[in-house]
Parts: C-alpha cells; structure tokens; sequence
C-alpha cells in the first residue's frame, strides 16, 4: 500500500469517530438546556414571590390583611423566597455575598417598591394636565362609526365621507 491511501483510511476513521462521537457532545448540551430552563423558572417563582410580598405589606399598610396573620404570611413568603434563592445558588455558582437568601429577596422587594413609588412621584401636575389634553385629542380622532351609505368606517371630526362623499351631518 502507498503512503497516500494509508492517510487516506486514516482521514476516513477520523470522520468516522467524529461523527460517531458528536451525539455524546449534543447531549450535554440538552442537558444544559434542561439547567437554563430551571434557572428561567425558578428566576420567574422568585419575581412572583417578590411581587407578592409587595402585595401583602401594601394590603397590611391598607388594612386588608388582619395584624395577627400578616407576620406568619410574610414569613411564609420569606421561606418560599429563600428556598428559590438557594436552589438559584446551587445551579448559578458563583461568587456569593454574605448576606443570607432571606435580607437577598427583602432587599430586592425594598428596591421593586422604591422604583414604583419614585416613577409615579416624578410626574408633575403640568405634565399630567398635558397628557389629558394629548389623550383627548386623541380621542377625538378615532373611528366614530361607519357610513350610513357605503359602510367605510368615518372619524367623528368627518363631515363627509371619505370613499363615497356623503354628508354625514
């Protein structure tokens, strides 16, 4: 046998394994998938949680929720929160603080809070009256119906038609 076809079979055994061997390769991948999936999930449970400690402290602030059980439902949020936290770590290694899983999720709620009440404090009368007159104005170029004679639909500010020029006052 020459030189050349001996590279020859060698080059083919070599696709041959590659090929063989990349189905090992893609099933690591799925199994990272599987892992990225959890953590989108259990980032979801955690956004849920958060918002619903939001939730209870304002229904405490408004006095919908009774003083002796408010304690024993935050606690309960703050367990559920905690445990998220901790499955979150297990499969996010990373470079962890010291704060426990528990101050994690009050701090992330304080700051949800401090965002909603700093955006709806931001706007001024000024500007609210401005986005009235804007919506109003708005308002009033919208569809008012349909033509009597041709069916299209007409604005409210039409006097006539536009496809067919029928007087619509």
């Amino acid at each position: 046998m020459e030189l050349g076809s001996l590279f020859l079979i060698l080059a083919v055994f070599i696709i041959v394994g590659m090929y063989l061997y990349l189905p090992f390769t893609v099933r690591t991948r799925r199994v990272s998938n599987v892992d990225m999936h959890e953590v989108s999930t259990l980032k979801a449970e955690r956004d849920r949680v958060i918002n619903s400690l939001q939730e209870l402290d304002f229904d405490f602030k408004l006095g919908k929720v009774p003083a002796e059980d408010y304690p024993e439902q935050r606690a309960e949020l703050l367990k559920k929160g905690a445990e998220i936290l901790r499955k979150l770590d297990e499969l996010e290694p990373r470079v962890s603080s010291a704060r426990n899983a528990e101050s994690r999720i009050e701090t992330a709620a304080a700051a949800k809070r401090a965002d909603a009440s700093s955006a709806a404090a931001e706007i001024s009368d000024d500007d609210l009256e401005a986005m009235i007159a804007a919506r109003r104005k708005q308002h009033k170029s919208k569809p008012a119906g349909f033509c009597p004679s041709c069916g299209k639909p007409v604005l409210a500010t039409d006097q006539f038609c536009p496809s067919c020029g029928k007087s619509l006052k």
